[in-house]
């Protein structure tokens, strides 16, 4: 055992042993899971070490107190999923609280990175590792930070519930297989996904907002095909598959999908319009606040990559094939489209809306995803009056910013069935410190402590 594992594991046997602790003393157990969960290899595949990062948290948490039928490890294929229990005494008459992150990353080959990723490596202010960002920081926050409320004594009102999915990254079937065979270990008020969310730092270093996301869109992806007969290249025709594809592809660049805004977009613009410098952005936000069918609020807003999405549903090109010799006409070519569908809105209906943009009978299409989509959670005063208040400890007055996701997370699940689901975190980084999925991926060091403190106020607020 190496020599810090052995000092936080004396730490936990000590506290458990006396009751005695001090906030350090978890902030060090924080480390020291965050520290070992970067060095597994949790990437879905051959070799997935999540399985064993399930079996070292739980070790953790049996050592900090908690029984093993509090305890349950889901193995699923390479992957496994668990869930833990904090048993509360029931006065509050309220559902429990479901607080869920993901264990797997993202894969990420040695030869690319600058440094090991994964190996916690410390350079200046920062941690850099696979999964320091997303998001085994916050795996290893939320643990000790049960640890920590054990330690103490705390009671909650409510029961609260752990879930650590193992495949978030890719197929998210744990989490499938969670809502759907331990759905009763895993009922809940409302979930909240620390996967997401989170303060926003500016270049000069001062936090200026902090957004905790209510819904997300709806992943799609389409193929479309043009087929053609073919023929020698040295006698052209008029129909040509690659011709064919590309006039549709040019109809869908020139198409914008109807404008939608739903309570909570709304929400998003009124409140994001004060903190944008830029003055003709703050006011187009302002506006469609007001009233979404302001042509010029639309048109502004939809020259942005960050805002269009906000303002409807989106769909791109993103890959292209097609032909099968340089001396010979194509028979066939395939382009995928790529969308992100407001939520309310269904696959189907987006479907045939790209099918009338591309004016075209003869093309051949198909959804080539499974497609799931998950209603919006509504403005919940419980979880973002909690916030808040606990935000604004750290940072007084700062906004909070209820915000829809143009990524995806386990939420979209929980939404599935029933629960509605948040995504927030005690991260705050700038964004050209976002390097999740990418090369030398990093977290400011700060944000451990950060998280350990605002994961600790705010259970014991919604538990208490």
């Amino acid at each position: 055992m190496k020599l810090y594992q052995l000092m936080v594991s004396t730490i936990i046997s000590t506290i458990a042993m006396t009751g005695m602790s001090k906030a350090q003393d978890f902030n060090d157990v924080a480390y020291s899971i965050f520290k070992d969960s970067i060095e597994m290899r949790t990437v879905v595949g051959v070799g997935n070490e999540t399985p064993k990062l399930a079996a070292y948290l739980a070790d953790h948490l049996k050592k900090g107190g908690f029984a093993d039928n509090d305890i349950t490890i889901i193995p699923h294929e390479d992957t496994a999923a668990m869930i833990i229990r904090y048993r509360g005494d029931g006065r509050s008459g309220k559902k429990p609280i479901l607080i869920s992150s993901h264990m797997d990353v993202v894969e990420a080959l040695r030869e690319d990175w600058v440094r090991d990723p994964f190996t916690l490596i410390e350079e200046g202010d920062m941690y850099f590792g696979r999964g320091t960002l997303d998001t085994k920081l916050n795996v290893a926050a939320l643990v000790a930070t049960f640890i920590r409320l054990k330690s103490e004594g705390f009671i909650p009102s409510r029961d609260i519930v752990l879930a650590f999915s193992g495949d978030e990254e890719t197929a998210m079937a744990t989490t499938k297989v969670m809502t759907k065979d331990y759905r009763d270990q895993i009922d809940a008020a409302f979930a909240i996904i620390a996967d997401g969310g989170g303060g926003r730092i500016g270049e000069d270093g001062k936090a200026f907002s902090y957004t905790v996301s209510h819904s997300e869109k709806t992943f799609m992806s389409v193929e479309v095909t043009a087929r053609n007969t073919g023929g020698h290249s040295s006698r052209p025709k008029k129909d040509n598959a690659i011709y064919d594809l590309s006039k549709a592809m040019l109809n869908l660049s020139k198409y914008e999908f109807p404008v939608l805004q739903s309570e909570l977009t709304q929400a998003y613009f009124e409140k994001t319009a004060g903190l944008v410098t830029d003055t003709v952005i703050a006011e187009a936000m302002a506006e469609f606040a007001k009233d979404k069918n302001d042509k010029t609020a639309v048109a502004t807003l939809r020259s942005y990559p960050q805002y269009i999405g906000a303002t409807g549903t989106t769909c791109v090109a993103t890959l292209l094939k097609g032909g099968h010799a340089d001396n010979a006409l194509p028979q066939s070519a395939t382009a995928t489209i790529n969308c992100r569908i407001f939520p309310g809105i269904s696959a189907e209906a987006t479907l045939d809306q790209l099918i009338a943009v591309a004016s075209n009978d003869a093309l051949e299409w198909r959804i080539i995803n499974n497609v799931e989509a998950a209603p919006e959670s509504p403005l919940n005063e419980v979880v973002m009056g909690a916030v808040e208040r606990v935000v604004h400890e750290e940072y007084p007055g700062l906004p909070i910013v209820p915000a829809m996701s143009l990524g995806a997370t386990d939420g979209k699940h929980f939404r599935m069935a029933g629960i509605p689901s948040y995504a927030l975190t005690g991260i705050f980084i700038k964004s050209s410190d976002g390097f999740s999925h990418g090369l030398n991926e990093r977290v400011p060091q700060d944000n451990l402590p950060r998280s350990m403190r605002i994961w600790h106020s705010l259970i014991t607020e919604w538990a208490g």
